[in-house]
């Protein structure tokens, strides 16, 4: 990783000392939230509530899916410099940090698939794959070399610094429509459950699951998890054409991301989405 990424971000920290507080920081929001799931044990829990959880659980996923994975990590579309900052936007409400972070750690991944070098490769253990990599302080700043793409953009570059902005406002919102127990669970619960959809495809789709293309890494596809995380989890169609907007490459695999990406571009708000080529549709 380079070792100046976080400069365009206007950090005037060393690296080391960067890490170091970037790090504490990640760790602590990471368990408070956690913890703070406890707290339905106080409020219980109500049909607003209800709706706000799945609510913000699946809106936030989409921005991962569709704005985090598929279009800042892999350029699978196009979209307007207005409708590219709200997927930014809404993928940081999810608490997965930065865009210009998630997909530079991601297209890292991609490199250096279940190899040396790899982020969160299962090899190295399902702990690790799993969230164990988010507390290495080697991945605690951007690593802009691999984004400068969209490191260009000034509003994406102030984003992904203060990345924190999506979710507090997520928690004024939660607040107003249900109070305490809104937060509860809009954004602890909700959050809770999204980290750790997300994170099964680093570790189990690398692990459990089918193999119809012979790709030099360890993915795989699993039904389960593509339902799951609206249609990541067809992880071996994915590594074999990662540029592609369609991880479900055939009618039958359900991918909701590429359903809604469809719906968004007869609204005009993306274009070209591209398409695996059909000479690499063939298994092997």
């Amino acid at each position: 990783m380079a070792e100046a990424a976080d400069q365009p971000l206007g950090s005037h920290l060393n690296v080391d000392a960067t890490r170091t507080w970037v790090g504490t920081v990640s760790m602590v929001t990471y368990y408070v939230i956690h913890a703070a799931c406890l707290l339905a044990l106080y409020t219980g829990v109500s049909a607003v509530d209800v709706g706000l959880c799945l609510g913000t659980y699946y809106l936030r996923l989409l921005g991962i899916t569709a704005g985090y994975h598929r279009y800042f990590a892999h350029k699978a579309y196009k979209t307007s410099r207005a409708f590219q900052f709200a997927l930014a936007f809404l993928g940081c409400s999810a608490i997965q940090k930065g865009p210009l972070w998630w997909a530079a750690a991601h297209r890292r991944h991609h490199r250096y698939a279940d190899q040396p070098g790899d982020v969160h490769s299962p090899r190295e253990g399902f702990y690790w794959s799993h969230e164990g990599w988010i507390f290495d302080g080697r991945w605690d700043v951007t690593d802009v070399e691999r984004i400068r793409d969209f490191a260009q953009y000034p509003e994406l570059v102030w984003l992904n610094h203060w990345h924190a902005v999506p979710p507090l406002l997520l928690v004024g919102i939660c607040y107003a429509i249900g109070g305490l127990s809104g937060v509860v669970w809009g954004v602890a619960i909700s959050t809770t459950l999204l980290w750790h959809t997300t994170y099964t495809i680093n570790s189990l789709a690398h692990r459990w699951g089918t193999r119809r293309y012979d790709t030099s890494d360890d993915s795989r596809n699993n039904w389960l998890l593509a339902i799951l995380t609206l249609g990541e989890g067809w992880h071996n169609n994915h590594h074999r054409y990662m540029a592609s907007a369609r991880q479900g490459f055939f009618w039958w695999e359900i991918d909701v991301t590429y359903y809604v990406l469809r719906a968004l571009e007869r609204l005009r708000l993306v274009s070209d989405l591209r398409e695996p080529p059909p000479e690499l549709l063939k298994g092997g």
